[in-house]
């Protein structure tokens, strides 16, 4: 017969070695690399799906992006061979950026940047999808999704790399375009 005494001896040793086994509680906890943001920016239009789409709708005219300088590339809008290079207002380059999909009758196109230079963008495997929607009144919702891991992969970033620097460097180009757009069509409903 088991005393009590022993029984929780052997209580306390099994949980024991169960906490060995499992790890629970004899390390510290590890931080994790990157997490992947997700920032979405939109703006309601005075105007039709149609007429914004007519300004937005082509992958190879980021005219309508104040950050932006000029686009070159091939392929039009076809998401098997579009393929753009964006020279920005401040000096720095995207290369490469694709055309994932496309929909002109449902107003949205998506695209890939897969090599990001993190000193033009402190981000890493960055994608994008615009979309036009109609709202009440002859109006249209602009919306920005994006999605992209911080410029620094492991550990510990720095400052210029982190989650914020990121976020704070996709919203500066984003929304001043938004923002554009509203202004734009003020009052053109």
């Amino acid at each position: 017969m088991m005393t009590r005494r022993r029984a929780l001896a052997a209580t306390t040793w099994l949980a024991g070695g169960l906490a060995a086994v499992l790890g629970a509680g004899t390390r510290p906890a590890r931080a994790h690399g990157p997490t992947r943001q997700k920032l979405v920016l939109s703006v309601v239009v005075d105007a039709t799906p149609d007429k914004v789409w007519a300004v937005i709708g082509n992958f190879h005219d980021l005219s309508w992006v104040p950050a932006v300088a000029k686009v070159e590339g091939p392929g039009g809008n076809d998401p098997n061979t579009a393929k753009r290079t964006v020279y920005l207002k401040s000096g720095g380059v995207w290369h490469d950026e694709e055309l994932s999909d496309y929909d002109a009758r449902e107003h949205t196109y998506g695209t890939f940047l897969p090599h990001v230079d993190v000193k033009v963008l402190p981000v890493a495997d960055f994608s994008s999808h615009l979309d036009v929607t109609a709202e009440d009144g002859g109006k249209s919702k602009v919306a920005w999704h994006t999605a992209f891991y911080r410029g620094y992969p492991n550990n510990n970033p720095p400052p210029d790399l982190n989650e914020a620097a990121a976020i704070k460097a996709v919203t500066a180009i984003c929304q001043p375009a938004l923002d554009g757009l509203k202004a734009r069509f003020a009052g053109h409903s």
